[in-house]
């Protein structure tokens, strides 16, 4: 999959390849390493938890070359998506050579159990090498074939360690077997010597193990991407001259018309044509609630069509359906590196060469000391075991691909890891007003009649503004359509610029507009007067509504228009203000109006910035950030982009005219999928909680090896112990990652 990659370099493209056979986070860095040495590659980023990279080049062409690097390196190049693609059938599959495994092992460990009853089970030498050589050797092979990579790229990795590890408990055995006295006539030892067979057979087998779980665990934290992969349909339903015909949806075009049945997914971005129904967004938004979808409606691919049958008029296909754009925003997410990781790949860099040196010095320090080479290798060996470094290599990227999956099943959409890892230090979050903490469409608040029944003045205003698109023209129709009135046709309409609208309904001649073109027209507005102070000190629009008659023009209504905040508005920045969060609003709004709709928010006046022109919202931002911590700002995604890109976490909110999406991909760190503003609370918490878990995972992979390795040097801890300890280091990483998928917002932020 090539894609520009405007993060990286205007000029450069991005090539994924999949990864097939790494282990731990060494073999992570030795991919990295050998991609970079590529000539004309910019950056390289390999994820364990997606088996993938992430290759920033100048030329598209090179993706030959960069998987002959990955197969020179010892690793097996892949479709990008093929850790995605590869859909177990069965939550057992893959489970054959464990399986195996633990059939050999039971009767090594068996003499194990019996030895805590008081019963001799140990089977002869002859048995015991029969079951563990071919665990050894069949099993493990790909131990050794890795490990064998990483000694020629000079370098190690977790396999190289279990390589070594096992195959010196090996040794040792076939050793001490061979040479202990006293044979029989059989070939066997009359005195069976203590062999370590079952050691190293069970530290084979434990590890397959742990490698198996891991990779049922890895499935998990893909399901998000795969989910969204499954929205797209196959084929469409085209209108074509002989009728409707299915087609394959690569063959869709722009300006096609579909046919969508009733509980069909929409195959790709349109404007409804024909139909009325309702359908379900929730792939989109997080929002379980069906949307009523009318004529001129915008329609998303992959959203369902929920009753009837409808027509489609094509407007986006391919990579640039919403579809296509949220992918890619999760795919680009869970490929990402936190900043965190840093640290675990200088680590990586030098962990097995130090693990090396430290099982040395164990096998010298214990031989030294006057102990048998026997218990010198068998603690060596113990320290290769327990000091792979698989957790390290898993704790973050399983954590991230976690909670953006998570994240993007309730609409909240993280770009990068930067971001997720930004985000919990936010302790300022400015909105933006129009169209964020309110509707963005003024309303029709008030209606004052003069001499007249209201709704006799709602119908003739709203006959004069039939045929005008202006929001104040919306307002009108929209209330007067709520209240069931009909409304006349108007004749000889005439806009008055900077002024209003004129024209006759019925045989009356009506005029609508400001204030000041009232006063112009000698308008007696003292009836009202105080009526249209008071709207407007409380922030509204004020227009008038007036009679042309014989003896002059006589005032009709007074109509006040305002934006009204978004439900649950209030909530959210309560919310944010009982996590300790500073809360600001950004109006380009008069002072007076900011301040009024701040009061209905439950916002401080302290905390409006009023008058702020949309080129000046990055400056104000940047004033913000001063002294006060993280800073995110959350607009709607149409002129908000400076603002955006300006704070330390950007949070563009898609609006019900699908604004947000396209901004979010260059400019915010975060999209909000629905126009919730409890979302932004949400974003916050699924950003805390997903770092505390990276920051857990790296503890424990951390404290595995920090008291394992000594642990096992000193001798307390025996081979098949230290691999169950190791086995069980990358499940637990795995398993604390995964815990993020029970995650859901709260304050009713679904």
């Amino acid at each position: 999959m090539n894609t520009e990659n405007p993060s990286v370099n205007p000029s450069s493209t991005t090539i994924d390849i999949g990864i097939g056979g790494m282990t731990c986070a060494s073999c992570v860095m030795r991919v990295e390493k050998a991609l970079k040495k590529v000539p004309g590659v910019d950056s390289a980023t390999v994820n364990l938890a997606t088996e993938s990279a992430r290759i920033a080049v100048h030329d598209a062409g090179m993706e030959a070359r960069l998987r002959r690097a990955v197969r020179d390196a010892g690793y097996e190049p892949l479709a990008p998506s093929a850790a995605i693609d590869a859909v177990d059938a069965s939550p057992w599959a893959g489970f054959g050579p464990v399986g195996i495994g633990l059939a050999l092992c039971t009767p090594l460990v068996l003499p194990m159990v019996g030895d805590l009853f008081g019963k001799d089970w140990m089977l002869p030498a002859l048995w015991q090498f029969l079951l563990a050589t071919p665990v050894q050797f069949i099993l493990g092979a790909r131990f050794y074939k890795a490990g064998w990579h990483a000694l020629l790229a000079r370098s190690g990795n977790m396999d190289l360690l279990v390589a070594l590890g096992t195959t010196a408990g090996w040794a040792l055995s076939m050793w001490l077997w061979l040479t202990a006295p006293d044979h029989s006539a059989h070939g066997m030892p009359a005195m069976e010597p203590h062999l370590y067979f079952e050691g190293s057979a069970v530290v084979v087998t434990l590890v397959l193990l742990g490698k198996w779980l891991e990779a049922r665990a890895k499935r998990q934290t893909t399901a998000a991407i795969r989910a969204l992969h499954s929205l797209r349909p196959d084929t469409a339903h085209l209108i074509g001259r002989d009728g409707e015909v299915d087609v394959p949806v690569a063959e869709v075009l722009v300006g096609d018309r579909l046919v969508v049945k009733p509980g069909e997914r929409f195959p790709v971005d349109g404007t409804l044509l024909e139909g009325r129904t309702q359908v379900d967004e929730s792939m989109l938004t997080g929002e379980p609630l069906p949307v009523t979808k009318e004529v001129g409606a915008k329609l998303t691919g992959g959203s369902i069509n929920g009753e009837g049958r409808v027509v489609l008029l094509v407007r986006a296909v391919g990579v640039d359906t919403v579809l296509s754009s949220i992918i890619r925003l999760v795919e680009d997410a869970q490929a990402a590196k936190a900043p965190i990781q840093r640290l675990v790949d200088k680590v990586s860099a030098v962990f097995v060469p130090v693990v090396l040196v430290i099982a040395l010095v164990t096998l010298l320090g214990w031989y030294f000391t006057g102990h048998s080479f026997e218990v010198a290798l068998i603690h060596a060996v113990a320290v290769l075991v327990i000091a792979c470094p698989c957790a390290l290599g898993l704790a973050t990227p399983a954590a991230i691909m976690a909670g953006t999956g998570v994240a993007a099943k309730f609409g909240i959409l993280i770009k990068d890891a930067q971001a997720l890892e930004v985000a919990r230090t936010v302790r300022v979050v400015a909105f933006d007003k129009t169209g964020t903490l309110t509707i963005g469409q003024p309303r029709l608040t008030a209606l004052v009649p003069v001499g007249m029944a209201e709704d006799e003045a709602l119908a003739l205003a709203a006959a004069l503004q039939s045929g005008s698109e202006h929001p104040l023209a919306r307002a009108v129709l929209q209330a007067a359509k709520d209240k069931g009135l009909s409304v006349a046709a108007p004749t000889d309409v005439q806009a008055v610029a900077g002024r209003g609208m004129q024209g006759k309904v019925g045989e009356r001649g009506v005029l609508l507009g400001s204030l000041r073109w009232m006063a112009e027209l000698g308008v007696d507005m003292a009836p009202v007067a105080a009526q249209a102070a008071g709207l407007q000190k409380r922030g509204a629009t004020v227009s008038a509504m007036a009679e042309q008659q014989v003896d002059g023009v006589q005032l009709l209504a007074l109509l006040a228009f305002a934006d009204e905040p978004k439900p649950g508005a209030r909530e959210a920045l309560a919310t944010l203000k009982a996590r300790g969060i500073q809360t600001v609003m950004i109006s380009g709004d008069n002072r007076g109006a900011a301040e009024a709709m701040a009061t209905r928010l439950g916002l401080d006046v302290k905390d409006v910035l009023a008058e702020v022109l949309p080129g000046d919202k990055a400056a104000k931002v940047l004033e913000l950030k001063a002294g006060r911590g993280g800073v995110a700002f959350v607009g709607d995604g149409v002129n908000d982009a400076p603002a955006l890109a300006a704070a330390d976490v950007g949070m563009a909110m898609a609006n019900p005219h699908g604004g947000g999406t396209d901004v979010a991909m260059h400019a915010a760190g975060i999209t909000l999928m629905r126009g919730d503003p409890l979302l932004v609370a949400a974003a916050l918490d699924i950003s805390r909680r997903t770092v505390a878990k990276i920051r857990q995972n790296l503890f424990w992979a951390f404290a595995y090896n920090a008291a394992g390795i000594p642990l096992a040097a000193l001798g307390y801890l025996s081979p098949v112990v230290a691999g169950a300890a190791m086995a069980l280091s990358s499940v637990s990483v795995m398993t604390n990652a995964l815990l993020l998928k029970r995650w859901t917002p709260e304050q009713g932020g679904k």
